[in-house]
């Protein structure tokens, strides 16, 4: 189960409650993997420098909301405004493997990064999954600009040996602020057809579907109905539509597409699917808008899909477990053990991680799976981690395996208890006793008032 965010949210910091834009009060199943692309995020010179060193804002909200619920940050991308971020189960991560980022400009005929794509791919599974947030260029008459702009950012390369072209991709997802535009109509038939919830007489003049018509390339791609209200343009913290002097004509800009490659691939053949290309199946469950997010003069549009995959990878290349009782009033082990095709590497390292981590840099400890390694037999290994560096307090914790060649998580182990330090805790007790045996006048003085 994906669900997908699109929010152009117009330099705004986070609101106070994103559980129904994530639905996590759904009564169905948790969702196995986040998607969330933003448009506009704050891109003035300062935000920009501080965010490239540090997580910007919207991230850190994000993994604040979603590392307690079992999500770690797979991966993000910025460039200016444009920002992609990729959460997953923690159940997922050994089987996703070969992520790759990349971002192209189309602002300024390509020098400036207010307008173009953000992109992260990755192998889900064994199948080629993408992901492009988009802002392309606004305004009515440019249709022509949009739609060449989608084409250079699909002609984008990524950097690595054997990764498929963007379209090359099994299943490939377009969404953005895409600006399209509802063309021909005047701004009071619009809004009347919004008011009597009769959208469907507005979709023929929608750019992007009149679009899809023509261009080739555009009619691989999939969208669901726009059963909600154009979700542009809107007065602040408010459901009502642009009330300024230049009184903007509502549209559909955010949109959420999908193409997936074998059903593009079937569509020139004859006869029925192969087996084999019966692999993957994409459905869309819902797709919506938000009108209670007023932070923009955008609203929010979700799609949230299911993914059938036939697995094509199913099992870790990694497996790896504590060994015995774990605390830090002693060194303790690891062991773990690789299939036999698995490039390892003398960069690889293991992490020890609080059960709600945030994203793979969030260790609390790690060891080099060389440098550590104390055992080693044709099954299996065993690395060592030192005490000193074992949380005193203890708690849940899991294990992770990072190989420095597939830059991703390929093992993870099973939550386990780390047991508090006695000796530290027998410390703070004679601390604490020490503190209330005191003499009656000092007892007498720390009373009087």
């Amino acid at each position: 189960r994906l669900h997908l965010v699109t929010w152009n949210v117009g330099t705004a910091s986070p609101p106070p409650d994103v559980t129904s834009l994530l639905q996590l009060n759904s009564l169905g199943p948790t969702m196995d993997m986040y998607v969330i692309g933003l448009q506009e995020v704050n891109s003035r010179i300062t935000n920009f420098l501080s965010d490239l060193a540090f997580d910007d804002p919207w991230s850190i909200f994000f993994m604040t909301v979603l590392s307690p619920l079992g999500y770690i940050k797979l991966s993000s991308v910025r460039m200016q405004g444009l920002l992609l971020l990729i959460f997953v189960k923690h159940v997922h991560l050994p089987f996703i493997r070969d992520v790759h980022t990349h971002y192209t400009r189309t602002g300024l005929y390509g020098y400036w990064g207010n307008k173009g794509g953000v992109t992260i791919r990755m192998s889900l599974y064994g199948h080629t999954v993408c992901f492009i947030n988009c802002h392309l260029p606004a305004h009515m008459e440019n249709t022509e600009q949009r739609l060449d702009d989608f084409e250079k950012i699909l002609e984008m390369q990524f950097e690595g040996e054997n990764i498929p072209s963007t379209l090359d991709h099994d299943i490939l997802f377009w969404f953005g602020d895409l600006n399209f535009r509802i063309a021909d109509y005047g701004i009071h038939f619009v809004r009347e057809s919004i008011n009597n919830k009769r959208y469907n007489l507005l979709w023929e003049k929608d750019q992007l579907n009149m679009a899809k018509k023509k261009e080739a390339f555009l009619q691989e791609f999939i969208e669901g109905p726009l059963q909600f209200k154009p979700t542009y343009k809107f007065d602040l913290y408010s459901d009502v539509y642009d009330t300024s002097e230049k009184k903007r004509k509502p549209a559909w800009t955010d949109r959420i597409l999908w193409r997936v490659k074998n059903l593009c691939q079937h569509a020139s053949k004859e006869g029925e699917f192969s087996e084999e290309e019966q692999t993957i199946s994409v459905t869309l469950n819902n797709y919506i808008s938000h009108m209670s997010y007023g932070i923009s003069d955008h609203k929010p549009v979700t799609g949230t899909f299911g993914l059938e995959l036939k697995p094509l990878l199913t099992d870790p290349l990694i497996t790896l477990n504590p060994e015995g009782e774990w605390s830090a009033e002693h060194d303790v082990l690891i062991r773990y053990s690789a299939v036999p095709e698995f490039p390892s590497s003398a960069w690889d390292w293991i992490g020890l991680f609080k059960v709600a981590f945030r994203h793979v840099n969030d260790y609390v400890t790690y060891a080099w799976v060389e440098d550590d390694e104390i055992s080693s037999n044709k099954d299996s290994k065993q690395v060592y981690m030192s005490a000193a560096e074992i949380p005193d307090a203890g708690g849940e914790f899991l294990l992770c395996y990072y190989s420095n060649n597939l830059q991703a998580i390929v093992g993870i182990s099973q939550p386990f208890q780390i047991q508090p330090n006695r000796t530290l805790i027998e410390k703070d007790l004679a601390q604490e006793e020490n503190s209330w045996t005191q003499t009656p006048d000092n007892l007498q003085s720390h009373i009087e008032f």
